[in-house]
């Protein structure tokens, strides 16, 4: 269990840092994507991306 949440917190953390990239490609503005602001800083979750690029990568390797 422990290591899923460190993997999902490790996912998070590389999309949030490639963010303006993914937004050019469309990913990032998925319903399911929470965009908010909280004591003056913007946040980011982006659960429906990460749910997509996972979906994406499962496929990959399992054809790989």
């Amino acid at each position: 269990m422990l290591r899923w949440l460190i993997v999902t917190f490790l996912a998070l953390l590389l999309i949030s840092w490639v963010r303006p990239w993914l937004e050019k490609l469309g990913l990032g503005k998925l319903p399911g994507d929470l965009h908010f602001k909280i004591f003056g800083r913007e946040w980011f979750i982006p659960l429906s991306s990460t749910l997509l690029l996972s979906f994406v990568l499962s496929v990959l390797t399992k054809w790989l």
